[in-house]
């Protein structure tokens, strides 16, 4: 068809139509002449959408630009100190965590909700965002907290070098969820940990010790869904080397991309394990490939300085090269690997949970110093407790615990958090209201304005769990699943059994309660049926999520898209019914079809509306009638159509959003 032909028939100039094409995906050129018929029969059945489109676009983009008259534009202003939290950033600038969340990963900044930002990112975060960041004068306590952050290092720093010794390195194993992470670490300690975990995926965070070449190696032991963005990011920040493990199989996934941005955000050196190479359709090659353009990852063996070992964790293929080349990578940062054995104790926490017989029990990684039995452990200077027993990894009692090792601490009067930095020495005794507690009464992710507005939809949860580490998981990972329209709301969330209280609260509030890998008495289940409280059980923590984002996409309402099709024009009434009449006319634009919507226009005048249930061209039923032919069809509606009437026709699209 001629462009000429074209602009004639949508009513414009043809170099107005050349203009416009561009804008709504029909890059033709300036200097065509000729569209191909198909491309000009979909530019004219797509024409009034696309230009609705088209003209709305414009008119935001032109009131964007300039604000009507007298009207003044003001910026949000709020203040920060040089660090702050995703979280706080979040409720200071009164916006959804998930929001500040994707805007970093749009900056290509993977952070944690509790993951702290300096004042740079939050800037450019800001004014992506269209607030103002300003500097917040440091207060003392601002000072305090950015000491405590740092005391790892000024303990490391007080240190003499002729004290110092090495240490064994610390390695932590990352990668997508089903790429075999455990049951590598399974081939690495030779014992059968895959097995015993729900799912084939590991739900604690755990550290373990091995022996290679008379060397101690100790792996951080971290989960592998992606609801453990947040632990994930805390174990590479006590890790000194990570191993990242892409299967030879499904090459690189969003996973992959987003341990690989933890690692380096950590600033950890890391070898790559490319594993199931025994499976069939394995390709490690490709797997290069892709490491190197969708990462940046270049292997040695291709000119590069990255480790890539190919293994299969399945019939240990390749681990005990894998662990020589943690060895060889530990030699080359030996200067950093070394602690002074002789000082005071300081490690971090990697777990935490409250034991019905142990009370308040946490995994720490010694840092540097030696723990002792009949040590106090203190944290921002409270005392957490005097150690009563310490456990190895294999859960048998040892008098101490050198650097780099993992170890079981009982005698806590509180349960620490996750990622928490705790200390040999003296300190206040524990005041339980400052004390930062283990069960959360709210849900710090639903601004004010959701809990106000009565048009979000609104799913109150419990969460019981048998660990800290899992509580705070499932929390963050409910928190990404928040929408505009719906959001979750964390009314209480506590470790241990399911309690007639949780009930209580539950019928309270209208919550249901998410049990992880905790029970419920048999009176507590009663007490629930007579309360109609819903109580789910779950032992894998991505079920649960799947769970909650069905419900979540399930109250999300359909948006209602109209889609225009074309016009007729009536040329003939045949037969008129008491529910309908049958017509004959002629497209004058886009199409008629089968099945849709149809407005009466008399004199562009609205008349009233009705439907197109069945469609003839010579004689023959038809679904499609184009543009400048002429058909028969049957309208079902008020009776009202006369010839030179105009059939408008249309159909409704429902649009559901995913989450």
């Amino acid at each position: 068809m001629n462009l000429t032909e074209l602009a004639r028939i949508l009513k414009i100039t043809p170099q107005e139509l050349k203009d416009k094409l561009p804008l709504m995906g029909f890059d033709i050129g300036q200097k065509a002449i000729k569209v191909d018929n198909k491309t000009a029969q979909r530019i004219i059945r797509e024409w009034p959408i696309l230009n609705r489109k088209l003209e709305a676009q414009k008119q935001f983009d032109a009131r964007a630009k300039s604000p009507t008259a007298g009207e003044k534009i003001e910026k949000k202003e709020i203040k920060i100190n040089k660090f702050i939290t995703v979280r706080d950033f979040a409720a200071t600038a009164n916006l959804p965590v998930s929001k500040v969340l994707a805007e970093l990963m749009k900056n290509g900044i993977f952070a944690s909700l509790n993951e702290r930002i300096d004042f740079e990112t939050a800037s450019i975060v800001g004014a992506d965002l269209d607030i103002e960041i300003k500097p917040l004068e440091e207060t003392g306590e601002e000072e305090k907290q950015t000491a405590e952050d740092d005391k790892l290092k000024r303990a490391l720093g007080k240190e003499k070098a002729e004290d110092m010794q090495s240490r064994p390195p610390v390695i932590v194993v990352m990668g997508h969820v089903d790429h075999g992470k455990t049951k590598l670490l399974d081939a690495i300690r030779n014992t059968d940990v895959v097995a015993g975990e729900a799912g084939g995926i590991t739900q604690h965070i755990g550290a373990y010790q091995i022996v290679r070449k008379g060397r101690v190696i100790t792996f951080i032991d971290t989960p592998g869904h992606e609801a453990f963005t947040a632990m994930r990011s805390r174990g590479a920040k006590v890790a000194d080397i990570a191993i990242l493990v892409v299967a030879a199989d499904d090459s690189v996934k969003p996973q992959t991309v987003e341990a690989h941005s933890i690692i380096k955000a950590a600033n950890i050196p890391f070898i790559v394990a490319i594993n199931k190479i025994d499976k069939s359709d394995a390709n490690i090659e490709k797997t290069k490939q892709d490491l190197s353009t969708q990462l940046g990852i270049t292997p040695e063996d291709w000119g590069g300085k990255t480790i890539v070992a190919p293994i299969s964790a399945k019939d240990g293929t390749g681990i005990q090269e894998l662990l020589d080349m943690v060895l060889l990578t530990a030699d080359i940062e030996s200067e950093s690997l070394k602690a002074n054995p002789e000082a005071d104790a300081i490690g971090t926490v990697v777990e935490a949970h409250i034991n019905k017989g142990e009370g308040p029990v946490a995994t720490i990684l010694i840092q540097n110093g030696t723990l002792r039995i009949g040590e106090q452990l203190c944290f921002n200077g409270q005392i957490f407790g005097k150690i009563r027993a310490l456990k190895n990894y294999r859960g048998e009692n040892i008098a101490e615990a050198p650097p780099s090792t993992p170890v079981k601490i009982i005698g806590l009067k509180a349960a620490p958090q996750v990622g928490d930095i705790l200390e040999v020495g003296d300190g206040e005794k524990i005041r339980h209201k400052k004390i930062r507690s283990q069960e959360s009464p709210a849900n710090p992710s639903v601004s004010a304005e959701a809990a106000e507005n009565p048009n979000i939809k609104k799913i109150n949860v419990i969460i019981k769990s048998d660990v800290l580490g899992s509580a705070e998981a499932i929390q963050e990972s409910l928190e990404k699943i928040n929408t505009d329209e719906v959001k979750i709301k964390i009314i209480y969330r506590g470790l241990g059994n399911i309690s007639d209280g949780d009930i209580t609260r539950a019928e309270a509030t209208g919550a249901k309660i998410l049990a992880f890998s905790v029970k419920t008495p048999p009176q507590v289940e009663e007490l629930a049926r007579e309360k109609n409280i819903a109580i789910k059980n779950y032992k894998i923590i991505y079920n649960l999520i799947n769970d909650l984002k069905e419900e979540v996409q399930g109250l999300i309402k359909p948006v209602i898209r109209r889609v225009d099709l074309g016009r007729l024009k009536v040329l003939a009434v045949f037969k008129t019914e008491h529910k309908g009449q049958i017509l004959g006319g002629k497209v004058i634009e886009g199409k008629a079809e089968s099945g849709s919507l149809i407005e009466i226009v008399r004199n562009k005048e609205f008349i009233t509306q009705g439907k197109l249930t069945k469609l003839q061209s010579g004689k023959q039923d038809v679904n499609v009638v184009e543009t400048d032919q002429e058909c028969g069809l049957q309208y079902e509606g008020d009776p009202v159509v006369q010839a030179g009437d105009i059939l408008q026709f249309y159909k409704e699209e429902k649009i559901i959003k995913k989450i």
